[in-house]
Order: structure tokens, then sequence, then C-alpha cells
């Protein structure tokens, strides 16, 4: 009995020491596990991206992009209209579809130097022929939503047409797109409950007085804020044209990503229906006077705008540019002594800042524009990285 109670404790110790090394073996790959799954797990927030579709959309990292944006169709007679050319670039993101089912391909109207908006927004007839229009496009080419980018209600700087009306105006025509969406996402059979999106491409400052931020807010999904082009050919200096926030050398009425998103939360808008945009090109600037290494500075002409990949080959870093960091801002910039050139751009490090910001101010996540500025999706690796 003893001899037999004594091999039955030693098989239970033994079977316990086995299980004890199996688990020690085991615990190495169970603790990897999570982190495994973090790195593929979707994150909460958006990862929205323009995209012109300047070229073959096959090497696009669709995984990391909740939502597509292509630019862009076009207002004509109140309706909203693709030319074949475009419907053909259309076609080309919304076929990705059918390997990334999560993707989501919505259709931008309007864009810098676009007009009959106003026109449209006019009167109720108008309103409505918008509406049905726009919504007929997006069935009839598979898309998801619509996204609006009047630039701007109540302004003719891109030399549309403007009206003191636009103010109100705006109002009731996303009313009616709302009600039209709505309409076609009940009644299309074929469709199920599919729900059509409808977003807003806007600007900050003084860019949204023809507009009531709280009265547009809840018929939009969310807003894309063009957190860019803050410095650009009409003002007076340089200056970091997609920064986060304001520097000591930031004039009072800058505009930053910080004060864009104060704004539309002063006004009532929720955080979440807030994205912030990042830039996957560079500005530059020639003929700047060289103090801060050219940081907003007056400057004899605007040079011309750079993709990233023209960033990384020819600019960061070579042919005498010289990176810097603005920690106050939390944006890099460029500075060439010899030929007095400045560059204003974004890059991995001001993205895991914007990235950390979203976070820290529970907004909805982050817009870019666009998709064929970076081919090899270092950028939006940044984006899609840094939001997980």
């Amino acid at each position: 009995m003893r001899i037999d109670g004594g091999q039955h404790r030693d098989n239970i110790i033994g079977k316990r020491l086995v299980m004890a090394l199996c688990l020690a073996l085991l615990l190495p790959v169970c603790s990897a596990m999570p982190a495994r799954a973090a790195a593929v797990k979707p994150s909460h927030y958006r990862v929205v991206g323009y995209d012109v579709v300047k070229e073959d959309v096959d090497h696009i990292d669709a995984d990391k992009i909740d939502t597509l944006i292509f630019a862009f169709a076009r207002v004509v007679d109140d309706h909203v209209v693709l030319d074949p050319a475009a419907a053909s670039r259309l076609h080309q993101l919304t076929a990705l579809k059918s390997t990334h089912p999560q993707l989501k391909v919505v259709v931008s109207v309007g864009g810098w130097g676009a007009g009959g908006f106003s026109e449209a927004a006019s009167t109720a007839d108008s309103r409505q022929r918008f509406a049905d229009s726009a919504t007929k496009l997006l069935v009839d080419n598979d898309a998801d939503g619509l996204d609006v980018d009047w630039e701007y209600p109540g302004h003719s700087e891109s030399g549309i047409r403007s009206s003191p009306q636009d103010h109100a105006h705006l109002t009731l025509l996303l009313k009616d797109v709302r009600a039209a969406l709505d309409s076609a996402t009940h009644g299309n059979d074929r469709r199920g409950t599919r729900r059509y999106t409808l977003s807003m491409a806007i600007a900050d400052g003084p860019f949204v007085n023809g507009i009531d931020i709280a009265a547009i807010a809840p018929y939009l999904d969310w807003f894309n804020l063009m957190t860019y082009d803050f410095v650009n050919s009409m003002t007076p200096t340089t200056g970091h044209h997609t920064g986060l926030h304001a520097s000591p050398l930031t004039p009072a009425d800058a505009r930053t990503t910080d004060r864009a998103v104060s704004q539309f939360l002063a006004a009532g808008v929720p955080p979440k229906k807030l994205l912030i945009g990042a830039a996957f090109y560079g500005r530059e600037f020639d003929d700047v006077k060289p103090s801060h290494n050219g940081l907003y500075q007056a400057y004899g002409h605007y040079g011309t705008e750079h993709p990233w990949p023209q960033l990384e080959a020819d600019f960061i870093g070579r042919n005498g540019f010289v990176r810097y960091w603005d920690a106050d801002a939390q944006a890099p910039y460029l500075w060439n002594a010899a030929t007095h050139t400045f560059i204003s751009y974004d890059d991995p490090q001001s993205i895991a800042a914007k990235a950390a910001y979203v976070k820290a101010q529970h907004l909805g996540g982050i817009m870019y524009w666009e998709q064929s500025e970076d081919p090899q999706n270092v950028l939006l690796d940044a984006i899609w990285r840094d939001l997980q």
C-alpha cells in the first residue's frame, strides 16, 4: 500500500512537473499572442484617404484604410456628375472592395476652384436636384458615401461664385442630401441595409465664417478637417503648412491643427466626428529670409509641391537641405542655407504626434491628401501603426 501510494504520489509529481514544463514552454508563445492580435486588430479610429487615382491602385495597402475618397465629381447645372474618365478611375477604387471587404469608397464632389455649389444650394428645387443626382451616382457606381468639398461657402477666392446666403443654404443642402441618402439606404433591396455616409472636407479659421458648424454637424458622419496648406502662395510668410501646434514664432492669427480642432469643438461638434488632416506632400518657398532657418520668414516667391517619394529622394538630408524639428509645433521642416529654400511637410515623426493628439483629444481619426503621393505606403503605414 505504501509502495503503491508512493508510486501514485510520484506519478502525480511527475505529471505536475511535465505540466509545469509545458506551461513554461507555452508561456512565451501565449504572451506573444496578444501582441500579434493587437498588430492586426482594426483600430477604432478612422483612417481616411483621398485619392485622385493618378496611377494603378494595386499598390495601395487597402487593409489599413477604412475609407478611400475619390476626388472628384463635379457640380454641373445643380447635378453631381462624373465624366467618363473620372468614372473609370472611380471604378478602380470600388474594385478594391472585392478583395478588401472592410473598405468603403466615397465620392468627393468639388475641390479647389470647383464651382456650382452656391447655385445648387440656392433654391429648394436645385437642392433636390443636387441630392437626387448625388444619390443616384453613388448607387450606380457601387460607392458608399458622399463627401462635399465646397471651397468655400461665402468665399470666392478660388474664382467660384458665392453668396451671403451660402451660410443658410449649405445647411439646407446637407439636410436634403442626408434625407436622399437615407431614403436610398432603406429603399434599395439589392444593397439591403447599407447606409450611405455623408462627410465634408472643411477648413478652419476665416474659411468657415460662411458655415453654421453646429447646424450642419447632425447631418454629417464626420468632418475631414483640411489641416494642411496653412501656408501657401497666398500667405505672406513661410511656416508649418500642416503643423500640429503653434510655436513661439507662430503669428497669433496663424492657423494650426490644434486651433482648428478647438474651433470645431467650441462649436459643439462631437470629437469623434473630427478627423484631422495629414499631408503626403511638402510645400516649397524660395528666396526666403534666412532668420530662424527660414521658419515664418518672408519669401520672394512660392516654389512648388513635392510628393513624399521626392522629399525622401531629393530633399530630406540631401542636396544641401537640412531637416529641423520644431518641438513646439511638432512639425519638421527643411532649410537650404545656400539657396534660401524652405520646405514644410509631414513625416512619420509628425504623424506620430498627430496620432497621439487624436487619442488624447478623443477625435475620430486621421485623413490624408492624397494616396498617389505615397505609393510605397510609408506615411499610410505610420498613420495606421500609430492609431493602433
